[in-house]
């Protein structure tokens, strides 16, 4: 609160006529001041300087001269009025209800102050350290994808290194093996009759599991492939100058790609080990708003699998071409053999399926025999239930029947014979509850019995399935030509 009666405390030079009307003497007010503001209100805004002709206007006592006399015995007016300035003074000051509320304002500006300054500065520790937090850890995901992505760029590199090793070892062989093609032609009639049998025996399977399972499926591309392979020897032994140019070709595309990996690959290490600290690190504005890629991750791992399949096509197409002879046998061979395996595994799983839903059908055979006993062990129970309700049945009918003979007014429908009919309809309920459940017992007996008949009938089946797969299918597959017969080795 701005203080700013100073100015009217100065004395006058003369007398002051004596005002008509005036305030009482100090002594008469000063407990006025002292806990409280005066009881009307103020009409002028406190931050304006203290105007004592105000308050002179709004006061409604009319003091007469007594008080004045009385307080200044011996004294005439125009002694007391010589003075002006002790009066002038007192008007010009706050009150100490004005100084002490002053001081609890700013106490309290100061103490919000504080509060939020304190509270801004929490904040924004704790912003710098949220941003601070989130730019290291986006900075940690981004190598982290840096370092996936080298992964990515490595395991296509191998991948494309390999499938050029493979291709340039069966180019270099393609002029060598054309006189092997002709033994790798009949060694492949042992497999198809191998195959051709297994079908024909899994054709005696029984209900139920004859089925076109998987390992039909696999049975019947087997002999697909190789049947397929026998025509491709037949027929593309000539053709070597055309195979030898796609294998060129193909070799080239992934000399190619390999060549494009590993400059990315050099580009990508780089910006992994890339740190904050490290040298010919700066500013390029506006370089993440330009989008100079050709290709998603989808399309670049089709460019290089698209090229590593062309290769493993044109070296199955110089199968077929016969000219190249070594890459013809060996990729007819690893045709053969990874469809040979894959039916292998295909009927040791239906072999493992048939075996455990046996056992099952075991397990649930013998737990449809023991509820059976269980059954037949509660139709009985229930039976020896029923039997024992006719002697309370008996009881309570008797008790009626008895008091049926009561002469006169003694016939009375009393609580003893409320009760005796309850108990007689109580009894009956439970007769019929228990008649009711005997019925169902018999029927769920019926259903188990049906049940073991088809489980000692699927039981039956699953064993001549097994024997089929196991010990005739299985049996013959055993042997299987090897790899440098398959080629054409003697």
């Amino acid at each position: 609160m701005e203080i700013l009666g100073s100015t009217l405390t100065s004395t006058y030079g003369r007398h002051r006529p004596t005002p008509t009307n005036f305030l009482p003497a100090i002594s008469t007010m000063s407990a006025s001041y002292r806990n409280r503001f005066p009881h009307y209100t103020m009409s002028h805004s406190l931050t304006l300087p203290w105007r004592p002709s105000t308050y002179y206007k709004v006061a409604s006592a009319n003091p007469s001269l007594a008080p004045l006399s009385k307080s200044s015995p011996g004294l005439n007016p125009s002694q007391i009025l010589s003075f002006p300035s002790n009066r002038t003074a007192l008007f010009t000051r706050y009150t100490p209800d004005d100084w002490y509320k002053s001081n609890q304002v700013n106490y309290r500006d100061s103490e919000s102050s504080r509060r939020s300054a304190e509270r801004l500065r929490v904040d924004t520790s704790r912003l710098i350290q949220e941003k601070d937090q989130k730019t290291r850890k986006v900075q940690s995901d981004t190598n982290k994808d840096l370092g996936e992505r080298v992964n990515d760029i490595s395991f296509w590199k191998s991948e494309i290194i390999h499938e050029i090793d493979q291709m340039i070892g069966e180019t270099n062989a393609l002029s060598e093996m054309k006189r092997r093609m002709e033994r790798a032609l009949m060694e492949t009639e042992g497999p198809l009759q191998v195959s051709q049998e297994c079908l024909y025996h899994r054709e005696k399977r029984m209900s139920i599991d004859l089925v076109h399972d998987d390992v039909e499926k696999q049975l019947i591309q087997e002999v697909d492939c190789i049947k397929s392979c026998q025509e491709k020897m037949r027929r593309h032994l000539q053709k070597i100058s055309a195979q030898l140019a796609s294998n060129r070709a193909a070799q080239h595309e992934l000399e190619r790609d390999i060549s494009d990996k590993q400059t990315a690959l050099r580009i990508d290490d780089k910006c992994q080990n890339l740190r904050n600290s490290s040298d010919g690190i700066g500013y390029f504005r506006g370089v993440e708003r330009m989008d100079a890629t050709v290709s998603i991750p989808e399309t670049w791992a089709k460019y290089s699998d698209d090229n590593i399949l062309r290769s493993q096509s044109d070296r199955v197409a110089s199968t077929k071409l016969r000219e190249d002879a070594e890459t013809i046998l060996a990729s007819t061979s690893n045709d053969m053999w990874g469809q040979f395996n894959a039916v292998n595994v295909n009927f040791t799983s239906r072999i493992s399926e048939t075996a455990d839903a046996k056992n099952k059908l075991q397990n649930h055979l013998a737990k449809t025999l023991q509820e059976i006993f269980q059954t037949e062990m509660t139709i009985e129970a229930i039976k020896k239930a029923i039997k024992d309700k006719s002697a309370p049945l008996k009881v309570a009918q008797t008790r009626l029947d008895e008091r049926t003979r009561r002469p006169n007014v003694e016939l009375c429908r009393d609580s003893v014979q409320m009760r005796l009919i309850q108990e007689v309809q109580d009894i009956d309920n439970t007769i019929q509850a228990l008649q009711l459940r005997l019925r169902e017992a018999e029927d769920a007996l019926q259903m188990l019995i049906h049940t073991k008949s088809i489980l000692e009938h699927d039981l039956a089946i699953k064993a001549n399935s097994l024997f089929i797969d196991q010990e005739k299918c299985m049996g013959m597959r055993k042997s299987f030509p090897s790899t440098p017969r398959l080629v054409g080795y003697a």
